[in-house]
């Protein structure tokens, strides 16, 4: 909100809400790529199924 120059969280929020979903789904994606999880090789990359 203050880096964007708005004056409520609610303009922020109308603008941005949309990316949240998608950046939280990359963040877990990344997570369980460094973490070995499920869907991940030895060398921590996601297999091509």
């Amino acid at each position: 909100m203050e880096i964007m120059g708005h004056s409520q969280i609610a303009v922020t929020m109308n603008i941005y809400a949309h990316v949240i979903p998608a950046m939280q789904q990359e963040a877990a994606s990344r997570m369980d790529d460094a973490l070995g999880g499920p869907g991940s090789d030895e060398l921590g990359e996601r297999d091509a199924d």
